[in-house]
């Protein structure tokens, strides 16, 4: 348990709260200017109390990144498939402006199942990137090293995260605009909780099958472990060189390709290519997350490039409920301005941190870093 202050730890846990159902709903341009407030404040306890209890989760139990995305996934599966049911009512944005997008969905409908594979991939695609994943990586970012992941809540607070998204989740199912007055079928809610568990079983298993942790980047290089040749000095062996992580623009890059690409095809080619992108992409960030250089300014170039995608492509899209041009481009820009602050702010105080760092590093021993604030 953290001796940290009460305090300081409850602040990014209210950040996250706040920042998840924004990254979920807004960023994109679901919503105007004016109406975000009251989507973030109604959406908190559902959206915040699961990044909440993803987040602190996953970091007590030491499951890394690719344990989120998979509880991340978990929860997309839970909030379409039990929860708003929106994945199995064809008719849940009929009465938005969304309404042209059924006949596109019920192309990749899954026989005896009844859902749309092209708005499963959408839902649960989008739920991992914006609702967790984005705001988790924001939130961290503004800390110093020492506690990126570290848990912020006690056992209390654990329950009161959790109790706040079912509380939340309940709600919405409850609501007549939430589930919209639609039931799924007992076979539907079954296959929606079995993907689910298993999801959060392959979350909580995978840390056992993990690679070592990244080395640290060290300036004495270890000698080999064999003999070397007779006569050669040991200075001269050669040594294998570890494999180092990229710049932090190409698994932003990565993502990009991911999410723009998932969108170019339609019907049943599209669904298979998104999820072709969503394994190579899986893949590579994995691999490159384990070598040496690997830092949070990888992480946050990462998580960040799918929410400046979205705000990018809010311009494109129209809100729910129907709204003059001009109310539109201004929660657009608005929301332009926001995601720019926010992925602007984390990766100065990253570079920041990363930078005091290095002079901690590079300073003799007893003499301070840099003089004292």
């Amino acid at each position: 348990m953290t001796t940290e202050p009460r305090r300081r730890r409850l602040v990014p846990a209210i950040a996250l709260l706040l920042l998840a159902p924004w990254t979920a709903e807004c960023s994109w341009g679901g919503f105007t200017l004016t109406g975000m407030p009251f989507v973030v404040l109604v959406l908190a306890p559902m959206y915040g109390g699961a990044a909440l209890l993803i987040r602190e989760t996953a970091r007590r139990l030491g499951l890394g990144w690719p344990g989120i995305a998979l509880l991340a996934a978990a929860f997309g599966v839970i909030q379409a498939g039990l929860v708003d049911q929106s994945l199995f009512n064809p008719g849940f944005l009929d009465d938005t402006e969304f309404a042209d997008t059924r006949a596109a969905a019920e192309v990749t409908m899954v026989p005896g199942l009844g859902f749309s594979a092209r708005q499963a991939v959408d839902y649960v695609g989008n739920h991992v990137v914006l609702t967790i994943c984005a705001p988790i990586a924001l939130v961290e970012s503004y800390l110093g090293a020492g506690r990126r992941t570290r848990p912020w809540l006690g056992r209390p607070g654990l329950a009161v995260a959790a109790l706040l998204w079912l509380g939340g989740s309940l709600l919405v199912f409850a609501d007549d605009g939430g589930r919209k007055n639609f039931l799924a079928s007992p076979a539907q809610l079954a296959f929606a909780t079995g993907v689910a568990l298993a999801l959060v079983t392959a979350a909580l298993l995978r840390h056992r099958h993990a690679g070592p942790p990244p080395v640290a980047p060290t300036s004495v290089t270890p000698p080999p472990a064999g003999p070397t040749p007779v006569g050669r000095p040991l200075a001269d062996a050669p040594q294998a060189r570890p494999a180092t992580a990229p710049r932090p623009v190409w698994p932003a890059l990565v993502v990009v390709v991911a999410y723009l690409g998932a969108t170019i095809a339609p019907g049943w080619p599209g669904v298979a290519l998104a999820l072709a992108l969503a394994t190579v992409a899986a893949v590579l960030l994995t691999r490159w997350s384990r070598r040496q250089g690997w830092e949070q300014r990888h992480v946050l170039a990462t998580a960040a490039a799918g929410l400046v995608v979205a705000a990018a492509l809010a311009y494109t899209v129209p809100t729910y409920a129907p709204a003059s041009p001009a109310v539109a481009l201004v929660g657009d820009v608005a929301i332009s301005v926001v995601v720019l602050l926010l992925v602007g702010g984390a990766w100065w105080r990253v570079s920041r941190s990363a930078a005091r760092d290095r002079r901690r590093a590079a300073a003799p021993a007893g003499r301070p870093a840099s003089p004292p604030a």
